[in-house]
Parts: C-alpha cells; sequence; structure tokens
C-alpha cells in the first residue's frame, strides 16, 4: 500500500510526573516514521524532568503543553481537541506501542472502510524495565459478552479476563468517536476506557487483528493496579448506566451461563444490537495491502 493511502493517525499522551517511563512511551510512538502522524502530548504541570524529556522530542509533535488539568481525562479530551487525523488512540505515559502499531493500524483503516474500530488479540504487559513479559490471547471479543460484563477483571482472575478490551491497543475513527459523544467521560476516575468502549459498541462492531500493538506497564506506581478494586465497581457501575448487566458469578454452570446469554440478548437486543456470532478479524493475505475481513 502506498504512502498516500494511509490515513493520518493522532496519537494522545497525557502525562504527570512520569518522567522514568516518557522517554520509552514517546520513543515508541515517534520510532516508527509512520508518514502521516499527529502526536499530541498533554503534560499536567509536572515537576520531575517530564517537561525536559517533552521539549527534548518536541520537533516531532504537532502539540505539547505543560500546565495543570483536571487529571487523565481531562487531559486526553484536551488533546484530542488539539488533533485533525482521520484514526485516534491515546496512549498513556508510562506504556507503549509495538514497533509495527502504526503501520498495521494504517493498513487496515485505510483499506477497510467498515473498520470503525479496532483492537488487538494479543495484549501485551510490559514489566517495570520495558520486556513483554505477558502475551494473552483473546479469543472472543462481542457486544453481547462485554455487556454481561465479561470484560471486567476479578480480582483473583487473570491479568485479562476472556473480553478485555485493551486501551493502550485500541484505535478508532474519528467519525465513530463523535458519533459517541466526542469525549472520554471526565468524571470517572479509572474507568473511562471502558465507557467509552461502552458508546463505541452502541454504534459500530469491534474488530480484532493477530498481530499485538502494543501494552501497558506494570509496576509499582501504575494507577489502575494501585486502585484496581475500585476499576471493577466504576466498571460496574458504567455496565448498569450502560444497559448491561454483570454477572458476578464466573463459575456458573454451562447452563446458566447460557441463560444469562439468553436473557442479555433478549433484554439489550434494541438497545445494543444482535451480537456478532464471532469476532471478526482483520486477516493479512501475505500481498503488499492485502488486508481482508474473516
Amino acid at each position: 500500500m502506498s504512502a498516500t493511502r494511509l490515513p493520518r493517525i493522532s496519537v494522545v499522551t497525557p502525562s504527570y510526573n512520569q518522567s522514568p517511563f516518557l522517554e520509552e512511551t514517546i520513543n515508541s510512538v515517534i520510532s516508527q516514521n509512520y508518514p502521516d502522524l499527529e502526536y499530541v502530548i498533554i503534560d499536567g504541570g509536572s515537576t520531575d524532568g517530564s517537561v525536559e524529556i517533552i521539549r527534548k522530542y518536541q520537533d516531532h509533535l504537532a502539540y505539547w503543553v505543560s500546565e495543570p488539568d483536571e487529571g487523565q481525562y481531562d487531559a486526553i479530551n484536551k488533546g484530542f481537541l488539539k488533533t485533525t487525523g482521520t484514526v485516534m488512540a491515546w496512549l498513556n505515559s508510562d506504556d507503549k506501542h509495538t514497533p509495527w502499531a502504526l503501520e498495521v493500524v494504517g493498513e487496515i483503516f485505510g483499506s477497510l472502510p467498515q473498520v470503525n474500530w479496532l483492537t488487538t488479540m494479543y495484549p501485551l504487559i510490559w514489566n517495570e524495565r520495558g520486556c513483554a513479559t505477558v502475551c494473552v490471547r483473546q479469543d472472543q471479543l462481542s457486544r453481547a459478552g462485554f455487556f454481561r460484563g465479561l470484560a471486567i477483571p476479578t480480582v483473583h482472575g487473570p491479568p485479562y479476563p476472556s473480553e478485555t478490551i485493551q486501551q493502550e491497543s485500541t484505535f478508532w475513527r474519528r467519525s465513530l468517536w463523535e458519533s459517541a459523544g466526542g469525549c472520554v467521560d471526565a468524571s470517572l476516575q479509572l474507568a473511562g476506557d471502558f465507557d467509552l468502549w461502552a458508546r463505541f459498541y452502541k454504534n459500530a462492531d469491534l474488530y480484532g487483528v493477530g498481530t499485538p500493538l502494543g501494552g501497558y506497564r506494570a509496576h509499582d506506581g501504575q494507577k489502575t493496579a494501585s486502585r484496581f478494586q475500585d476499576y471493577i465497581e466504576e466498571a460496574r457501575d458504567v455496565l448498569v448506566r450502560h444497559g448491561g448487566r454483570y454477572q458476578a458469578k464466573r463459575n456458573a454452570s454451562r447452563r446458566s451461563a447460557f441463560l444469562s446469554w439468553l436473557s442479555a440478548v433478549v433484554d439489550h437486543r434494541s438497545r445494543i444490537g444482535p451480537p456478532a456470532a464471532r469476532t471478526r478479524r482483520c486477516v493479512h493475505t501475505g500481498r503488499e495491502g492485502g488486508w481482508v475481513v474473516s
């Protein structure tokens, strides 16, 4: 595929006092040399040397600012207001994209107009040193499962439940962003991404790709990890607000699980649409620009 067909991708990084990781995050984006990248960093007034790191790379940025804000989601919304790209994503200042992510994403969105949002089927977890230590296969990502609460982790469960959508590996079209409200809910503390996915699902199907696109960094200062129970509770509240139903007992019998699924379909079909029989996947044929939906 020629570079002229690749869409502009806008990536926003919200940051506050993450200097140990910020430079690696920035390099994971700009080192890909994607031909039409619009990269924005919104710093919340860091005092740990982050501003000096941002200045080092300012020639690669479409916009940056360091000033007090109302938190992570406020910063993300501020950042996206400065962007114009057809495809959008945010990457937190301690996380990373894979080196091929933007090319894969650009080719898929450039060649498959039916894809309005996209995520990986192989989410990564980086350790504190930036090494990939976990890669979990996601076999199914469905609207019905999401609204049954299958994307919400449990305290004692695996790092990713069966239908988790990894924020660091998710990209979407601006048209979908605008139809879903054009913002992240800044009143939320932790589950703003989960709320955004709920709104996206009401407007479009999610597509998966069997290529790792990014991952979050597990470290002692990671906000969601340190407030994991709070995240779970906030995500449950978001789910209910959007008409979903949280299935508390994950060890129910197959019959009970089927009845729960059937109930979700009947109760929410008019609101969230019928579930896909399987995850729609973007697959490369092995030829130049050869992405198809499987």
